[in-house]
């Protein structure tokens, strides 16, 4: 069966046109010759819990403990507001900048006005160290296995994809993405998204990354070998797994996670732990 909605002749194959509907593309083809394979149907994919639609989710551990993971450091200009823990390893506690931090008595984390959470550097006095190396080992894995995973459609969209309505499923590009205009994932609360791109993730200026149907933002996994850049005022959502660095321009905001193996530069952003 092509991998698109057509129209069906028999009522009988009415409704699995109906179940189809909210995982395929409009007929045209895959959106950019890939081999673009049928995403699993509803319940029965290797989801959360075994449940949900699309690939089965990546493991965090303890990386998911952080709402921004770093290398290299994490710097903030302006008004930001960041939700949960903020850690930095191997640099240590000069990788944090603008964040105005205090040192917690024990000194095991710092606090900052700017954070809801804690912050946390390889410098910082004992466990902080040795919980940093292992958050940081379990990034690189998770990104490793986010690579890994079988795609179900290759270079949709020739790594353009704004205006398009996703379905879960595990999306290949060899290429930079660039989403210039709104893009929606759809699916159930259980579903699970992840995006392979191989080179860097670009979000214009205003642009939204929209979770529709109940699509959680913990597990839409977007793994990219480039640098990742959220423009002004862009909203994402998702958990970012960057091989090198995460830029959020003035007033982007993202709910999910900045897991990056250099840098994170924050601009008066909006940063959530979904």
């Amino acid at each position: 069966m092509s991998n698109c909605k057509r129209g069906l002749a028999s009522t009988g194959r009415w409704l699995l046109a109906v179940v189809l509907s909210a995982v395929l593309p409009a007929c045209g083809g895959d959106g950019g010759g890939g081999n673009a394979a049928l995403p699993t149907v509803p319940g029965a994919g290797g989801g959360v819990g075994g449940a949900g639609r699309g690939p089965a989710p990546v493991n965090l551990g303890a990386a998911g403990n952080f709402v921004i993971l770093a290398k290299s450091g994490v710097s903030t200009t302006g008004t930001t507001s960041v939700v949960g823990n903020l850690g930095i390893s191997p640099i240590d506690g000069t990788g944090f900048t603008g964040f105005s931090e205090s040192m917690y008595p024990g000194n095991e984390y710092a606090v900052s006005a700017v954070v809801v959470g804690k912050m946390y550097a390889a410098d910082y006095a004992p466990p902080t160290p040795s919980n940093l190396t292992t958050a940081v080992s379990d990034m690189q894995t998770a990104y490793t296995d986010a690579a890994g995973r079988a795609a179900d459609y290759t270079e949709l969209g020739a790594g353009s994809i704004g205006g398009l309505n996703l379905g879960p499923a595990t999306y290949k590009w060899s290429t930079g993405v660039l989403i210039p205009t709104n893009v929606t994932l759809t699916g159930g609360f259980n579903d699970v998204w992840i995006f392979q791109i191989a080179g860097d993730l670009t979000v214009s200026s205003g642009v939204q990354v929209i979770l529709a149907g109940g699509a959680l933002p913990q597990n839409v996994y977007w793994q990219t070998f480039g640098a990742v850049a959220l423009d002004t005022t862009s909203q994402f959502n998702g958990v970012i797994l960057s091989q090198t660095s995460i830029v959020m321009r003035t007033g982007a905001s993202i709910n999910g996670r900045a897991l990056a193996q250099t840098a994170v530069t924050l601009d008066a952003n909006p940063v959530t732990a979904p």
